[in-house]
């Protein structure tokens, strides 16, 4: 998330610069009653560069780069708010927006808490790529002059920056105040009866030296009858006989362990500017024992 925004920020900043341009050219852009040292002193006042050449308008490529950057934020904006949107689902419940004390959730049915801060972030995204087509249908315009862009932009420029600036502060209070339930992401991860590790017992199947195809067939079906079954997959693999003549029991279970999957999250977090120290303050909560090897 935090590396997106930064991309934002790095568009918006561009496109910032491409749509502050100024011109009093005349009709047709040539000078013809007003010179153009008027042009750069009135730009100067306005802290705008000259359009270099225009017509009667200043080419509307520039706007177009300019709310479809906006839009682009704003899809940022409604993947986070999804996402946070299906991890609050009933049956998932991983993270949740703030809610408050006497706060109304579903108006018909008192015991939900409805994300509807993301699903308004979500809604609004819509709006303002919408502003982006119009503002991308207003790139062409007959003889490069017609003013057929100035009806809709007076609605679409301001709306799209009102719109995105709404849900950027919308979203920021839903990050401040977001829930996030822990000890319901280890219930998810274990309901899979240690199916999360199929891969990684496949692969030291086929360190073993068999092929893939050997080593997959083995691990599928156990993992198949894990799901039909309900039964715990490391149990299953424990009673494949064809599993254990080339994978022993202590191995088997070594290979049961979510601080595998953690192993390089150091790197990653340095990767975008966070110190060990930092990371770890964000998930000081998760107790060793929690991520210790276990039986599933």
């Amino acid at each position: 998330m935090g590396e997106e925004m930064r991309r934002n920020l790095q568009r918006i900043s561009e496109a910032k610069r491409i749509i502050a341009v100024g011109k009093i050219s005349g009709a047709v852009g040539t000078y013809a009653t007003v010179p153009p040292e008027i042009e750069q002193k009135a730009c100067r006042r306005l802290k705008l560069a000259p359009d270099p050449i225009s017509s009667q308008i200043i080419q509307r490529d520039r706007h177009a780069q300019f709310v479809t950057t906006l839009a682009i934020v704003a899809a940022s904006l409604e993947k986070f708010a999804t996402e946070i949107r299906a991890l609050q689902k009933t049956e998932v419940r991983e993270a949740e927006e703030p809610f408050s004390a006497g706060q109304t959730g579903s108006s018909a049915m008192p015991h939900k808490r409805n994300p509807e801060l993301c699903e308004r972030v979500c809604g609004l995204a819509r709006l303002i790529r919408g502003f982006a087509m119009t503002s991308l249908e207003n790139v062409a315009l007959w003889h490069e002059r017609d003013i057929s862009h100035s009806s809709n932009e007076r609605i679409t420029l301001p709306d799209a920056c009102l719109s995105l600036d709404y849900i950027l502060n919308l979203f920021i209070s839903v990050m401040s105040g977001l829930k996030v339930n822990q000890d319901r992401m280890r219930k998810n991860m274990d309901a899979t009866k240690g199916l999360i590790y199929s891969q990684r017992i496949m692969l030291a199947i086929i360190a073993k030296g068999l092929s893939r195809g050997k080593a997959y067939e083995i691990v599928q079906r156990n993992a198949m009858k894990a799901w039909k079954q309900n039964k715990a997959f490391m149990t299953l693999l424990k009673a494949d006989a064809e599993l254990c003549a080339v994978l022993p029991e202590a191995e088997l279970e070594a290979l049961f362990d979510y601080n595998y999957y953690l192993r390089y999250v150091d790197d990653i977090f340095e990767r975008l500017g966070l110190t060990r120290s930092q990371w770890k303050n964000v998930i000081a909560e998760v107790s060793p024992q929690e991520l210790a090897p276990h039986s599933i």
